[in-house]
């Protein structure tokens, strides 16, 4: 198989892409910096692309069986309206122009695995949510809504769809567990603001093979949630990472230090959760390798 990634030199993209290369796919890349990229990883074909300002070049698609859309600004920051900006229109406008190119393509490739996130439900406290729940009100919310209504826009070209809503990726170089890892290390480590907030965890490896499966599975379309079937407290997380970590893990962390490091707005947010269910990746048959998160914290760090 010919797979395109876009944000193919981001987290997720690089593990996804080192999968496929494993497995004996092609994969092409699309970067704004191909040399940096090609230096990197040598065995990605990679063509320059700036993915709100651009549709990516034709040749870029040329063989290509599917293509998987992993682009987009990093949330985890200070939402300035600048920064907002750039959140918004790195996965609606970047997302748009995807989908404008593979709608222009006289070969089109079979599917698109478009990554949204679930932050699309919004802080909603202990309801329990699953693909067919209404959006959140937030910005990351509205956020959400839209890059998936951009990859809506391929269906019209006959080309299968697969939206995965991804939660908290479990892996150490980034996200909550690279965050909070070497506080927890040394014995410093706590919940988050009282810690009662759900926190709608994958591994890793879950992420890359639901996106994997995505690609593969014929009956794999719609929206699916990227997260383990056994979302747990913040307070639960802390425990079985100082259970996997042989430490202490009781001193809390108030919510303000959260809201002084990345300001009040985005702060709030991240206080927050969703008790995420995937309800629909599990009916249409994947098999999560990670579904407790003890068993994902100790294969991490361990």
């Amino acid at each position: 198989m010919k797979v395109l990634v876009t944000g193919a030199s981001g987290r997720i993209g690089k593990a996804l892409c080192d999968e496929l290369l494993a497995r004996g796919d092609e994969v092409v890349g699309l970067t704004r910096d191909p040399d940096k990229a090609r230096a990197a990883q040598s065995q990605i074909t990679w063509h320059a692309w700036e993915p709100t300002l651009e549709r990516p070049a034709e040749a870029a698609f040329e063989g290509v069986d599917g293509v998987v859309n992993l682009v987009g600004e990093k949330i985890a920051q200070r939402w300035t309206d600048e920064a907002k900006r750039k959140i918004m229109d790195s996965r609606k406008v970047a997302t748009h122009n995807l989908v404008g190119a593979i709608e222009g393509l006289a070969r089109k490739p079979k599917v698109l695995v478009s990554q949204s996130a679930v932050g699309y439900y919004g802080n909603r406290g202990d309801e329990p949510l699953d693909e067919s729940s209404a959006p959140g009100e937030s910005f990351d919310a509205s956020v959400c809504v839209e890059w998936e209504k951009a990859a809506h826009e391929v269906e019209a070209a006959g080309v299968r769809l697969a939206i995965v809503r991804t939660g908290q990726v479990m892996e150490t170089g980034g996200g909550i567990l690279g965050e909070l890892l070497l506080p927890f290390k040394l014995g410093v480590g706590g919940p988050l603001a009282g810690g009662r907030q759900w926190v709608p965890w994958i591994h890793l490896s879950d992420e890359v093979g639901i996106l994997i499966w995505a690609l593969d599975t014929e009956s794999a379309s719609g929206v699916v949630n990227g997260t383990a079937p056994n979302p747990v407290t913040n307070a639960e997380w802390s425990k079985a990472l100082g259970r996997a970590l042989h430490r202490p893990a009781v001193l809390p962390i108030p919510g303000l230090a959260v809201e002084v490091k990345f300001g009040k707005e985005f702060g709030k947010v991240a206080q927050g959760g969703q008790k995420v269910l995937p309800k629909r990746t599990e009916e249409l048959g994947y098999a999560f390798k990670y579904p407790e998160i003890d068993g994902a914290l100790r294969d991490l760090v361990g």
